[in-house]
């Protein structure tokens, strides 16, 4: 663990959960996908601090089972986000300064997992009292919370065809998922290098969310650098 710290001290968000699934791997003479289960949670569970300061799960919100796909872009994906905005919106309230489609099927032509993400801005994410039971009622559960935003999804006898993110609004959560989205919009060439990176990482990590993310740090944060720079002219 120190010495995958150490390689996260100098590369920062470029090293990842991967990184230390191969540390452990590599000794054994398997690849890091090799790793069962059961190996990778105490890994994963050991480093989400140092990843998401603040980081913690609720118990009771695992759901196991689920195997990642990516679909071709599916043009019920906006409208199911207008939807959902519609109910957020009577359901928060105020508390609800902004709510966003965010993540790939919020970008017309991008393969993505048939998840609707949506982004909600609200003034302080740690004034849980404000929003948490609301969209409890909508059958929404809190998954995860850190310092700078709270995730959430369906309860696990529902479907998963959303994913909720709370964090506060004018942060740098907001801002980088928002420029994100409009880069991908802007430029169709990447929308198509993003989304065979994004099947490649789902054929490797199916039964891994954390790993499935974890391997497209290098792209995202190519893209995400990019944008910041078009962003400032």
């Amino acid at each position: 663990m120190d010495a995958w710290r150490r390689l996260r001290a100098r590369e920062g968000g470029r090293t990842t959960v991967i990184d230390l699934y191969e540390m452990i791997a590599t000794p054994r003479g398997l690849a890091p996908h090799q790793l069962a289960w059961e190996d990778r949670v105490p890994l994963i569970r050991s480093i989400m601090g140092d990843v998401w300061p603040g980081f913690e799960q609720t118990a009771g919100s695992e759901r196991r089972g689920e195997l990642i796909r990516v679909d071709d872009y599916d043009e019920e994906w906006p409208q199911r986000f207008v939807r959902w905005r519609e109910v957020l919106k009577a359901s928060l309230g105020e508390a609800a300064l902004r709510i966003e489609h965010v993540g790939s099927t919020s970008v017309a032509g991008l393969a993505a997992k048939p998840v609707v993400d949506i982004q909600v801005s609200v003034a302080d994410p740690a004034d849980e009292a404000a929003y948490v039971p609301p969209l409890e009622e909508l059958g929404l559960q809190l998954r995860s919370r850190d310092d700078v935003h709270r995730f959430f999804r369906p309860v696990p006898e529902r479907p998963r065809d959303v994913h909720l993110h709370v964090c506060a609004a004018g942060s740098d959560w907001e801002r980088d998922h928002l420029l994100f989205r409009d880069y991908l919009r802007a430029h169709p060439e990447v929308r198509e290098r993003y989304a065979s990176v994004k099947r490649d990482a789902a054929k490797v990590w199916a039964d891994d969310g954390w790993a499935y993310t974890d391997a497209k740090s290098d792209v995202i944060l190519d893209l995400l650098e990019k944008a910041r720079e078009e962003a400032q002219g």
